[in-house]
Formats: structure tokens, sequence, C-alpha cells
């Protein structure tokens, strides 16, 4: 990054003295805080993303925080990039394994002061280039300082002879000569003072509820479970006998059952479950919420039939045999509960359902999501009651923190060994193994002792895993399928008892397993489904005393579906690609839990989601059935977005509408051809929300019989707080009366005029008015077009042609500039017409680019862009002399888009207005194609600054 002087001292000056002097983002004195739109730790995380060398001072630092740090630090050091932390043993906060912890990092240097010194900085300090940034205030190296509580601190920037610098780093450096430099002897007598004091501290044990060592009365439920419990009271009330609970893994399924069933008060109750293990637990669980005698339980399971108690617990496997449920009267049960519901598409889940007629019967389930043709929602009557999906429980903190690290896997000479056919030789070579074992022992674990889960891909892969961390002195043990329920629960029992630090598996952990103490979970598998993913991480989300946290290690290869990794983390499920890159551009947070990826992970999973297909039919079609399950009908475009899956807009890209999608469904009606064409124009054309003028004015027509006068639409615009400036109200009638589009496009539309004006007012095409009210499904897939386009103008500022940091396509930009009609074709890097002209810059080349347009764009710093004219121009061409004419007039507003690079499709980020650096501007030659060509090169002065985050995104 290039630094000028003068944006140096115009930054310090808008933050100081006016806002209205030209600022740039990562010079501009901030106040940093943690809410909706910001947090200490991006701040952090972004100024560690562009040091050269760093120094943190900070009193307290807690494991969590830096297990996700040490992602970056891992990242400095192969930049050869080095950082200093000083810290202390104030108050005796920082636990010997934070100590541990930062004596794993190579290319950090630890200092401690002692108590005595009273020690209590927040400070963090970046080295640049040529100057410093500094974070200093009220947070210390902690997820709470960092993340969520409120916390004060100022960012500022400062060349190394600023008075404010040099007198922090010299209070820094008098501290650093007097502290004590971090060693293992060190830490073995901290360890002992530690302990000695920590006999004398309160306990502060996490309480909840799957845990709680507590009487009976103080047991209750959760805000969630309150919820979910009036949503069932409400179902019941209304009549229904059935109704599904959606829960994710750990959020206390259970004792929400128990807690509906003390609702309900039934005469018998009938618990299904799919395990004798879980039966066992569940009982207990039960008992906690319903009291009463041990009488009152039965199991019906094996050889035990204990049919007469008042709550039964049965597993299904005993409950379905013909000679067991034909003991019981159908009606013998009030209420009855179906654990793990997804299962129910078996025969013997099906023959109990269909025998017994319950007042009530309760599904609940963490995966309702199937992949064959079975429709869970259908059997609960499509009620569902309440979802608790996994986003949610983690920020309701039902579930344990977990720390999500992405990190490549094993490369050879730079390169990636491992992808989807690696052989197994490959996947356990000793090269391998050493790498595993490296970064287990880098990124670590919550606690002493490990308890961890290690995920493989292949039988052979797991045992040969085991055999080789046995051997690194980890006692490791392989189970899969090949082994039985008796061998599973011997091994889980030894785990749990500290005997081993792994178990290695395969997929038979994926679900029905409940092991609290797992602190680690390592994924050596390709993500190949979005659901196992979850469900893997999910064992070890459950919450255990003293346990604050749980680590994912993800070792990601050189995978094809790389893009599944964002998908299933974030619960995403809109397959649209700029969400899933969002997801992706910097490392988040979900309440105190976090998902971080190293350097070249992020890049392996945005070249994995730029090259995928995400728009397969096959995929298209499952999450079309999984709605439409949900629903029991014909979903719209608007429940895709209602209910949070498939993006309409990916739907309409691809197929022009959304009938041509239901045709390949097999899921359509009839639409004549005129409604096939003008429900196409509506939702390619207008349902993208960035201009609502059509979505009003069409709404309207489709409404009315009568002419829509002009003055009632203008002032049905101004209400709405848009723009209704003449060249806009003419491009909406050019769009609906077609003249904006080129041949190909009219044809498409239908070649006929939909909207005419005649004295003053406007009129839709009878023909359409008439189809809209005779056929209700065109009427119903019109509006959905209309709605989804209201739906998405909520993104975009309704009071400008363009709102920053959002996306555009050059068919985009020439629409809503009002220009006559589509010449987006012809725009390529600029082009000038009434008063406006786009630029459109590709900030990363591809190889192959012609030489006259490959310019070396490039990004000086967060305001300032390099920028050239296309070839041959000179200084003098009649274009360039009315460009820059035009700029210094203020007749020519120049408008800047920018995209990383042509994998990430069409569309391009609006960064705002910009203006030319005229001091910038000379006369340069290229060559092109072996012939010397003239062009022009300036550099562009953005108006506002570039996000950060994006920024360095681009320029990454």
């Amino acid at each position: 990054m290039n630094l000028d002087y003068n944006a140096f001292s115009n930054s310090v000056l808008s933050a100081m003295v006016d806002d209205h002097f030209p600022a740039q983002t990562e010079f501009t004195p901030q106040l940093v805080l943690n809410s909706e739109d910001e947090q200490v730790k991006t701040h952090i995380e972004q100024e560690l993303r562009t040091c050269s060398g760093f120094t943190f001072a900070v009193a307290f630092i807690s494991n969590a925080v830096l297990t996700d740090l040490k992602v970056q630090f891992a990242d400095l050091a192969t930049k050869n990039i080095h950082g200093r932390i000083l810290t202390s043993t104030y108050l005796g906060f920082n636990q010997p394994k934070v100590f541990q912890e930062l004596l794993k990092i190579p290319n950090l240097e630890v200092r401690v002061l002692d108590q005595n010194a009273d020690f209590h900085a927040k400070g963090y300090i970046f080295n640049k280039s040529d100057y410093q940034t500094t974070i200093i205030g009220s947070s210390n190296l902690t997820s709470n300082a960092l993340i969520k509580n409120y916390e004060w601190n100022i960012k500022f920037s400062s060349l190394e002879n600023g008075a404010l610098t040099t007198k922090i780093n010299q209070q820094i450096e008098a501290e650093w000569q007097t502290a004590h430099p971090l060693t293992s002897d060190w830490i073995d007598q901290y360890s002992e003072y530690y302990q000695s004091i920590s006999s004398l501290k309160p306990k502060n044990v996490p309480v909840f509820q799957a845990e709680a060592k507590t009487n009976l009365k103080s047991l209750q439920p959760n805000k969630m479970q309150k919820d979910a419990l009036q949503a069932l009271q409400s179902l019941r009330q209304s009549g229904q006998k059935k109704g599904l609970v959606v829960s994710a893994t750990g959020t206390g399924k259970t004792y929400l059952g128990a807690f509906d069933v003390q609702n309900f008060a039934p005469q018998k109750f009938l618990f299904v479950v799919h395990r004798e293990q879980i039966l066992n637990k569940a009982i207990k669980s039960f008992q906690k919420i319903l009291g009463g005698p041990q009488s009152d339980y039965g199991v019906l399971s094996g050889n035990i039939k204990e049919t007469n108690r008042k709550y039964l617990f049965a597993t299904i496997q005993t409950l379905s045999q013909e000679k067991t449920l034909s003991q019981f009267d159908p009606q013998a049960f009030d209420y009855i509960l179906v654990d793990e519901a997804h299962k129910t598409g078996a025969k013997s889940y099906r023959s109990v359902i269909n025998y017994f007629q319950p007042q009530f019967m309760l599904g609940m389930t963490a995966t309702p999501e199937r992949t064959d043709d079975f429709n869970i929602y259908e059997l609960f009557d499509y009620n569902i009651a309440y979802e608790i999906r996994l986003q949610d429980a983690i920020e309701e903190n039902m579930l344990s923190q977990f720390h999500y690290i992405g990190i490549t896997d094993y490369e050879f000479n730079g390169e990636p060994v491992i992808n989807d056919q690696t052989p197994l030789k490959h996947l356990v070579s000793e090269e391998r193994m050493q790498y595993v074992e490296q970064q287990l022992d880098y990124y670590g674990h919550d606690g002493d002792q490990i308890y961890g889960l290690i995920f493989c891909s292949r039988k052979d892969e797991a045992r040969e895993v085991a055999k080789i961390m046995s051997a690194k002195g980890h006692p490791s043990i392989a189970l899969t399928g090949d082994d039985s329920i008796q061998q599973r629960e011997k091994v889980i029992n030894e785990f749990e008892h500290g005997k081993l630090d792994y178990i290695v598996t395969v997929d038979i952990f994926n679900e029905g397993i409940d092991i609290p103490k797992v602190n680690q979970v390592i994924m050596l598998r390709n993500t190949e489904s979005s659901i196992i993913f979850i469900q893997q991480l999910g064992r070890g989300l459950r919450k255990y005393p003293n346990k604050e946290f749980v680590t994912i290690i993800d070792f990601i290869g050189n995978y094809q579906n790389n893009y599944l990794i964002p998908i299933a983390l974030t619960g995403d499920q809109s397959m649209n690609k700029n969400n899933l890159r969002s997801h992706v551009l910097i490392d988040q947070t979900i309440g105190l839990s976090s998902i971080n990826f190293s350097e070249i992970a992020r890049e392996r999973i945005y070249n994995s989601i730029n090259s995928s297909n995400l728009t397969l039919l096959s995929k298209l079609r499952d999450s079309y059935i999984n709605l439409k399950n949900r629903l029991g009908r014909r979903p719209l475009l608007g429940d895709f977005q209602k209910i949070g899956s498939l993006d309409a807009q990916v739907l309409i890209d691809k197929y022009g509408n959304y009938h041509q999608f239901l045709l390949k469904m097999h899921d359509a009606l009839n639409l004549s051809e005129l409604e096939d064409h003008f429900l196409r124009l509506v939702s390619r054309e207008f349902s993208n929300g960035m201009r609502i003028h059509e979505l009003v004015l069409l709404k309207q027509l489709l409404e009315r019989s009568s002419p829509y006068p002009q003055s009632d639409y203008l002032n049905e615009l101004r209400s709405l707080h848009t723009y209704t400036d003449p060249t806009t109200i003419s491009s909406v009638e050019s769009h609906l009366n077609l003249s904006y589009f080129q041949p190909n496009d009219q044809k498409k539309y239908g070649s006929l005029p939909y909207v005419t004006v005649k004295n003053h007012s406007y009129m839709l095409d009878s023909r359409i008015v008439d189809m809209y009210h005779k056929n209700s499904y065109f009427r119903s897939l019109v509006d959905d077009a209309l709605n989804i386009g209201f739906l998405n103008s909520q993104k975009y500022l309704s009071n400008q042609k363009f709102t920053i940091n959002k996306k555009y396509t050059r068919r985009n930009v020439n629409s809503l500039l009002g220009w006559p009609t589509d010449q987006s074709s012809a725009i390529y890097g600029y082009k000038e017409k009434m008063g406006f002209c786009p630029m459109f810059v590709t900030y990363q080349k591809r190889v192959d680019i012609p030489d006259e347009l490959n310019h070396n764009n490039i990004f000086f710093n967060s305001t300032t862009l390099s920028w050239y004219t296309k070839s041959p121009r000179r200084l003098d061409s009649n274009e360039v002399v009315r460009l820059f004419d035009g700029n210094k007039n203020d007749t020519i507003d120049l408008m800047l888009f920018v995209k990383k690079n042509d994998d990430e499709g069409s569309d391009f980020y609006y960064l705002g207005q910009v203006d030319f650096d005229f001091d910038s501007i000379e006369q340069q030659f290229r060559t092109i194609k072996g012939k010397e060509k003239p062009i022009v090169k300036a550099n562009l002065n953005l108006r506002a600054p570039v996000d950060y985050n994006l920024f360095l995104n681009l320029t990454n």
C-alpha cells in the first residue's frame, strides 16, 4: 500500500477537525466497539492481514480467542512476519493453559509482567511499511471483550515520528525490558502459584440444563424451549393431533419433550427411539422433569417388557414386532413421542405410527431434510410447531461454543496432495500424519485432557490413523460400521474415562451418540454433505462442566465440494455464489463461536465456489422437493425466500421465470405463450428489486381495469421516497413497452408493448389483464415475481439509483442509468452517455486476456485506483478530453464498478462516484499485437473509501 501523506493528514483532520476533509478508511481515527455492524476482533484481524509485525500489550488472554488468532499467526509465519505479546499475571486471570498455548506459536515472542506490576493495559500495535496503526482502549484479548462486551477503543494510524506513537512505543519497550521471557520453566512455576490461588477463587462452573446438579423445582425450560412449548400448546388448541419440532443436536430435545409431556399430563405415555443407549438416557431426563416413583417408568426393549407402566420407553426394533404391537390397544397411549423422527420413513416406524391412535403425537428431529422420497412433514400433518436451528441455538447459548479452524491439508512443495482420488498410502503417509499431529497440537483443545473425535472417509483409513496416532503417544481406537454395539459402547466408556485421546471413525457417529466431554473434532475427509458436516460438528457441541468450547479442525484438501463448507457452517442454502463468497470473505462469529480460515484454505473454498455448478438440476430438485414436502403444496418463489432456502434469483437467472423451472419439476400447470413471455419479462428484468418503479406500476395496472394517471403514479413513487426524474420515468415506460430491449430480448418477452401511455395515463394490455384475472396459476406466478421484487428492493437504497457495495452487471447499470436502449454488450471497460460514465474494472486479470484489455489496475489505498483509457487514445483525443473536462466541470458523473476476477461472474461491486486525479494523468504506450499503441493513464479518487473488508478481499 502506497502512503499518500496528504491523504494521511486529511484522514486525521477528518476525524479530529472537520469531517469534510477527504478520508481513507485505513488511516482515519475511529471509535472501535462491538455492535451489530462491527466487532473489535474484526479490526484486529484486518490489521494482522496487512501488517509487517505487531505488538500486543494486554493483561488478560483467553484460550478461546487465542485459538482463533492462531490461524492468522500461522499465515504470518509463512511470510516470515513475527509479533510480540506483553501480558501479565495480574489478578491471576490468565490460566497456565493460555501460556502453554502461547509458547506453541513459533513466530511469537511473549513476555510476562508479574502480579505486582498491576499491568492492566489493552493495546494492539501493528507495524506497516511506513506507518503504524494502534488500537487502544478497554478490550483485553478475550472473546467477550473482542466480540460481545460493550467496549470502547480508539483506532488510529501514525507515522513513526508522531509524538503519541513515540510515547506508546516507549512505554511498551520500558515494560518489555522488565518482563519475564515466557519459557516452559516459568510456566511450571506459575502453574504452582495458580493452583495455590485457585482454591481461594469462587468457582465459576457453567450451569446448564442438560447437566445441572440441582433439585427438580429449579429445572426450568430455557427461552427457546418456552417458545416451543407455547407453540405446541397452540397447535393442540387448534385441534391438531400431530406436530414436529426441528431442534439442533444438543439443544435439549429430550428435555423439551419431557416438559411438553408434563404440560399435557397423559394417563399413559410412549417414547419411541431407535437405540437402547438413547432410551436409558431419555428415561433419566424424563424422571428429572416428571418425577414420580421409579415404578412409573418402564422399558420395552429386547427381553425387557414392562408394558404396564405409566411412562413406557420402547425401542422401535422391539415395539414394531407384530406379536408385541398387537398386545396394545391402538388407543392405549394419550401421548406418543417419536425421537429421531427423520427415521420414520422405515417400515418399522410406519407400522407403529399407523397402528396407534393417540390424542397427540410429537416427532422430534435435528435433520428433517431427506435424501430419499419419504416426506416426514406429511407424516406429521405439515405441522412444524417450532424450529431451533444450529446457528440460533449457538446465539442463545444453548450449546457449547465452537471454534472452527479451516486449514489446508498436507501439501508437498507447496502443491496440494490430498484430493478426491487420493489413495490410502498417501492419506496415512508418515509425512501427512506428522503434519496432522503438528496441527492438532498447535491448535489444541480446551481443558487439560484431549477428548477427540477424528472423522475419516474410509474404514481402512480410520484403522490406520488410529494405529499411527497411538504410536505417536495419543491412545486411539477406530470404530466403524463393522464393530458391534457392544464394542462401540465399550470404547465410548473407555474414552469418557480418559483412557483414550481419540476415537477415529467414518460415519457411525453422525447422530445418536452423546459424548458431552468431546472438546476436539477433526475432519480428515471431504465434505460430501452439509447435513453430515453439521451432524459431525454437532458431536462436540454438548455442554459439559468446565468445558468452554470445542475446537473443530478441518483439513481442507483440493476437493471439488469445498463450497459445501460455508453452506454447512452458516446454514445458507441459497445456492447464490455471491452470498457464499461473502461468508468466506472474512472470518465470522456466531455468538461467541467463530469460523476461521487460513489464507490458502479460504482461497481453496473461494475457487470451489467459483468453479462449482450450484444450479445443477439435481441440486435444485432436492431443494424444491424438500420445500414442497414441508409445505404440502407447490411452493412459490416467495416460499423459498421466507424459509431461507434456495435464492429465487438463482432460479430466475437460470430458467427465465419460475414456470419454466416448474416444467422441469413436472409440477407446472398450463400457461399460454403470451403469459410465459410476460412472466419472463417481470421475472428477469424487475424481480431483482434494484428499481421498484416498474413493480409499483405493474401492481397498480394489474389490480385495476381503468387507466392509471401518471400524476398518481408519480405521487405513489414520491410516497415511497424514491426518485422520479424524467429520465427514469421514460426508462420505465421503454422497459414496459419493450422499446428498450434489443430484438433478441424483445422476442423472448413477446414483442408486445405491454404498457402504453394515452392521455397522460398508463394502460396495461387488456389480454394480460384478462389472463391475470381468469388464470389463477398465472396470477399466482406474476404476484409471486412482483413480491420477490419488492422483497429484494429492501436491500437497496430507494432514493438512489445505485447502492454502494451492492453488485450490478453491465446490463443492470445500462438499465438503471435510464439509457434509451440496451447497449450493455458494447460497454466493455467504460462508456460515456447522457452525463454518466460507468467504469468497469476487473482487478485480477486472466492470464489469457488480450493485450488491449490487460490494464494493470492497482488500488494504492482504499480511495485511489489507477485507471486506463481504451487504446489507441492520446491526451488530446476527443473522448479523453470530453471525460476530463466533463469531470472537471461536473457535467459527467464517473461511477466505479469493480470485481475481483472473472471467476466471480458478470457482476461488479459499485464503489461510488470517483474523480480524476489530474496531477496523475500521463500519456503512455503499450505494445499490442506487436505494435506500439498510445493509451492514457490516470488515477481515480473515490469520493467514499472502499469498505475495508471488501478492499482487502479485492486486493488480496
